[in-house]
């Protein structure tokens, strides 16, 4: 009876922390916390292996809170079982430099495995985290060496389950039989607005059902016994994902608030957080109350767990005896280490001929994949026209864990979300490809790759108005510099094959947030490489591709495929007597992380005539052409005809450009 007391009073204390916290802070979400105190007990107390002390063990369990509004559960459990947070972080949740944010940020407080809020991400995320695992299973445990046997835990809120991204996410890992996951759907039935029945009636057990997950209904969410059983149920279910739907009531244990949309998004008052208090047997009169037993039961909870890691690490070791070449690849890879001589792997190819960047892609990611057993990854059912097939391999499968080739089916949106997640492995180097207009439907987990400053590689090809009769809706207009306007997300639009190669040995070795590669579909020349510089130099993001023979009276820039394009520019200029410096700048913020002196050599402050010519949006060139340039761009859709005759109707010939410069020149500063 005491140990059952204990157990209460420990789930009560989360509930009350939750409610003080979002008091003092005067914002965020107390319910959701407060209903959910026992499933996070259950959870930490007695089901996931983690270490407090050693939050990245390899093998430890990971835990995604979907809803990231109820970060104040994650915060509670990460503090009371050991983590490095104090109960003076959780007094600064949602202050300015606190590490208890409004939503658990990866990189920020120990213990969060991925940055979530946005609804439905997080429950993607799981997805790819669990497709990691098991092609690292596949390729590293070996007979009585399960190396990597660890599960994804998640909650998602009925919130989660209305947003498109977990309905395609879901699909996919029901279809790929993920038995890692184990999913619970908090059904409090309250959003924002108020009762879930006023957009969202559905039966998601049976909607489940039909993904081919495994899926449990528990009526009550105080029932331990019940949730662990469920978990142990869930266990059994290898070859399956796991869903169980747990009936909460949110705000449970406020008397005026529980079970109403009052008790979601905002502090439940003063008075109320008294009455809460009072409700669970606690002092009203005092503040962010943790009882000493209460956070010796959940430290010892901590203790024991982390020695899962001491036993996980003699296995290690003996595995490693038994394989080394295995483990020294893994650490090798783990460590960040790339094989010596890789980029000797990259193709060269021979100037004289055409070659559309995606195919040059497609040539080096088959070059090099041999080499890199982490570089993994797929398209969204576009692998043919995006050329992103490794055909030394299998595909990722229900069948096949250790298959390379992921098929995402037509779900861009879950695809950049399972990317995020591949990637948190901190093993893999995941990519994903789809044509460029649709990077809209991937934008939530591309700005989320970004935040978090992870590894992962989207190839977007069909980069322009050049792409031809598939019209407007599938012709880029604004898209580049969409993306280009994210912070941390490094975007290169190759000139031609070889800076395409170049391209992605800069993917390959970046490792400070997520890279887009842009492509054409359209054959474009290979730039001479004995003539003009070496496409090496795009890892400076923008460089002197041929230069004037004196003083240039003019700087040309481009990108992508418009490279071509001022070159033959260059080359008419001359006959006018017209110097023409040639900037090939397939990367802004590379170029802007150059030093003074190097960025100055490119482009001379004193030389302030400048055209940039790309087939895109003209916003953002001014920076690099000044007041005193020019921009040939595109500022409205394409047209449904041939590629080279909307790129002629839109201005990108050599009689326009020319046009241009010289209009440009005669131009007073």
């Amino acid at each position: 009876m005491e140990a059952k007391n204990l157990i209460q009073k420990s789930i009560d204390t989360v509930r009350v922390l939750a409610a003080d916290a979002v008091q003092k802070a005067d914002s965020g979400h107390p319910g959701t916390p407060m209903a959910l105190a026992p499933l996070g007990h259950v959870l930490w107390s007695e089901v996931m292996h983690y270490n407090p002390k050693n939050p990245d063990w390899v093998n430890r369990d990971r835990f995604v809170l979907s809803c990231g509004h109820a970060c104040m559960l994650q915060y509670s459990y990460l503090y009371l079982t050991g983590y490095e947070i104090s109960l003076d972080d959780i007094k600064k949740f949602r202050q300015l430099h606190s590490i208890t944010a409004g939503h658990p940020e990866y990189g920020l407080t120990p213990g969060i495995e991925v940055t979530t809020g946005p609804l439905g991400q997080g429950f993607a995320n799981g997805v790819g985290m669990a497709i990691a695992q098991q092609y690292m299973a596949a390729r590293y445990n070996q007979p009585d060496f399960n190396i990597f046997d660890y599960h994804i835990y998640a909650i998602c809120s009925d919130g989660d389950l209305m947003e498109g991204v977990s309905a395609e996410a879901a699909s996919l890992a029901g279809h790929l039989g993920l038995g890692n996951l184990i999913y619970f759907y908090d059904s409090n039935h309250i959003t924002i607005e108020g009762d879930t029945d006023l957009a969202f009636d559905e039966d998601v057990s049976k909607r489940f059902e039909a993904y081919g997950w495994h899926v449990q209904n528990l009526p009550d969410i105080n029932d331990l016994e019940a949730i662990s059983k469920a978990i142990k149920n869930a266990k059994k279910e290898t070859d399956r994902p796991s869903l169980i739907k747990v009936r909460s009531i949110i705000g449970y244990g406020s008397p005026n608030k529980h079970n109403s949309a009052a008790a979601h998004g905002s502090p439940l008052g003063k008075d109320e957080v008294r009455l809460v208090k009072e409700n669970f047997g606690f002092d009203p009169d005092k503040d962010f109350i943790v009882p000493e037993d209460v956070l010796d039961f959940y430290r010892k909870a901590g203790k024991k767990s982390a020695k899962k890691e001491d036993d996980w690490n003699e296995l290690y070791k003996n595995y490693k005896k038994r394989h080394p070449d295995l483990a020294k690849e893994y650490e090798d890879i783990t460590a960040g280490k790339l094989p010596e001589g890789w980029e000797k792997k990259l193709p060269v190819f021979e100037a004289g001929t055409e070659l559309a960047t995606r195919k040059a892609s497609g040539k080096t990611l088959n070059a090099i994949a041999e080499y890199l057993p982490q570089l993994i990854g797929g398209s969204a059912d576009l692998s043919p026209s995006t050329d992103t097939h490794l055909e030394a391999y299998q595909s990722f499968s229900a069948k096949h864990r250790d298959g390379r080739n992921f098929h995402f089916g037509i779900r861009e949106h879950a695809m950049g979300a399972v990317l995020n997640g591949m990637a948190l492995s901190n093993y893999l180097i995941p990519y994903g490809a789809t044509f460029l207009i649709f990077s809209d439907y991937m934008r939530p987990p591309l700005r989320l790759a970004a935040i978090m400053k992870i590894r992962q590689i989207m190839v977007f090809t069909h980069d322009s108005i050049a792409l031809g009769e598939d019209g407007t809706t599938h012709q880029p207009v604004e898209q580049l510099i969409g993306l280009r306007s994210v912070p941390n997300m490094t975007v290169i639009r190759p000139a031609d094959a070889n800076e395409t190669a170049q391209a992605w040995r800069v993917a390959i070795e970046h490792t400070d947030g997520p890279v887009a590669i842009v492509l054409t579909r359209q054959g474009i020349p290979i730039i001479d490489q004995k003539k003009y510089a070496k496409a090496k130099k795009l890892e400076k993001g923008a460089y002197i591709l041929s230069d004037s023979e004196g003083e240039p009276d003019l700087i040309l820039i481009a990108s992508g495929s418009e490279v071509q394009l001022i070159l033959a520019v260059q080359e008419e200029l001359k006959k006018s007597n017209i110097q023409a410096r040639v900037v090939s700048m397939p990367c802004w913020n590379l170029f802007d992380q150059q030093s003074d002196a190097y960025r100055e050599k490119v482009f001379p402050k004193h030389i302030r005539k400048r055209l940039a010519v790309e087939a895109g949006s003209s916003l953002g060139w001014i920076k690099y052409t000044t007041d005193d340039g020019d921009v040939i761009g595109i500022d409205k859709f394409g047209e449904s005809a041939p590629g080279e005759e909307v790129m002629k109707e839109s201005g990108f010939t050599v009689e326009n450009v020319v046009k241009r410069s010289e209009a440009l020149l005669s131009k007073k500063s």
